[in-house]
């Protein structure tokens, strides 16, 4: 039965709030994704009319043209920060998870931009002074130009130089941040870039996959250990993409891979750096219902067979009471979780508000039956550049132009905004 709709009331100190990411808001970034894009947009462009739905295609042309896949000025956040933040303090946040652009701090290994570290604190000032908690994403899912000429996070010395990186910026910003992610969903990056080969570097290779994870996992280790050296009492936590997964009709071979399927996606990255986090950030989006099928596709030979009931504009299967199970298993964990990210793409905001009402409502009653759930923010602020979906997925709550980079409130953000308040 479905649950009936009611005023719900979430404990005290909770944190209301929304999410960006540097690369995908900012604009006028160089590193190893404008590079990328360049040489990919073309491809990316040509390949969409055979991977997306003609339902797709017709309401969003512009899939088809190469300058979606550019990310550019992006929204210019960079430069209208002050403007942005303004809408915060009208949709009444008390909290924002933002991200630094490692190659504007560091565009040269070992040498750090003054200029670019005194931006990121006139950011973050902005927002401590409208009584807004920054959380500070250190690295989302960008790396400098430099950094992917010695082969990324395959290479070892990533490491020690996204360590010189975290120390810097620790150190620059501990009176200032208390929450810190150092990296930003390394399941998902390692799955895109190395497994899937969507994302730079465009890999598709299941031991080169590892060999970045483990580096992936020491640099988080050592980051958390470097930032508690420096601040005592922050607290680093681990943003994490999970999946509520399904097996397809309850068949029994799909039951005997839910299992290690759901390990290897939602848990394997957490118990990987057990005792170096302080809080889990959950970041969820959809379910997936899992088969196992002969040949090999994208995942290799496991399929999705989504029922698709309530999709957002990505196609993408929304199952709001995912998050509610996903939130009873993270709690073995006991820790403090933040939804970190919880969002969907839809241009015309006729399924956002219904969206966020509904992952509240199950974030509620976890929180009800005991889980140490602290703080929920939607993805994201503004519309943005979508990595290589490029920007004609809307995730807004503020809808940009990218012409003219207009701001228009959606109505969805305002519904948000009753809650926050």
């Amino acid at each position: 039965m479905k649950p009936k709709e009611k005023a719900l009331k979430f404990p005290k100190g909770f944190l209301w709030g929304s999410s960006t990411s540097a690369y995908q808001v900012e604009g006028g970034i160089i590193n190893e994704w404008s590079e990328w894009e360049k040489k990919n947009a073309g491809r990316l462009a040509g390949q969409a009319k055979n991977y997306w739905q003609p339902w797709q295609i017709k309401k969003f042309p512009e899939i088809l043209n190469r300058e979606n896949y550019i990310c550019g000025r992006a929204c210019d956040h960079y430069n209208k920060y002050k403007e942005d933040f303004d809408l915060l303090s009208e949709f009444g946040h008390n909290a924002h998870r933002l991200s630094l652009e490692w190659s504007r701090i560091e565009p040269r290994p070992g040498e750090f931009d003054d200029k670019e570290l005194a931006h990121y604190k006139e950011v973050i000032l902005d927002l401590k002074k409208r009584g807004i908690e920054p959380f500070i994403t250190i690295s989302h899912w960008t790396n400098p130009v430099w950094i992917a000429a010695i082969g990324g996070w395959e290479n070892k010395e990533s490491i020690a130089y996204f360590s010189g990186y975290v120390k810097k910026v620790a150190e620059e910003y501990k009176d200032l941040v208390k929450f810190w992610q150092p990296i930003n969903e390394p399941g998902t990056y390692i799955g895109l870039s190395y497994i899937q080969g969507s994302f730079p570097p465009r890999v598709k290779s299941f031991w080169q996959a590892n060999k970045a994870f483990k580096n992936i996992m020491e640099s988080y280790r050592q980051s958390y250990n470097i930032i508690h050296g420096i601040i005592k009492e922050a607290q680093v936590g681990m943003s994490h993409y999970a999946v509520y997964n399904v097996p397809y009709k309850n068949k029994l071979k799909n039951k005997i891979i839910l299992k290690p399927i759901d390990y290897i996606r939602n848990w394997r990255f957490l118990d990987s750096i057990k005792n170096h986090f302080d809080f889990i950030g959950i970041q969820y989006y959809h379910t997936d219902v899992l088969n196992l099928k002969f040949g090999l596709g994208r995942w290799g030979p496991i399929e999705t067979k989504n029922p698709n009931r309530i999709v957002s504009d990505l196609g993408w299967d929304i199952f709001p009471r995912g998050i509610y199970y996903l939130l009873k298993k993270a709690s073995k964990y006991e820790k403090p979780i933040y939804i970190t990210e919880n969002g969907l793409a839809d241009r015309d905001d006729k399924k956002r508000e219904w969206f966020i009402k509904r992952h509240l409502y199950w974030v509620h009653r976890a929180i009800h039956e005991g889980v140490d759930v602290r703080g929920f923010f939607y993805w994201s602020l503004l519309d943005n550049f979508e990595w290589d979906k490029g920007f004609w997925p809307r995730f807004g709550l503020v809808a940009v132009d990218y012409k003219t980079l207009e701001r228009k409130i959606r109505p969805s953000a305002w519904k948000y905004a009753e809650i926050c308040k």
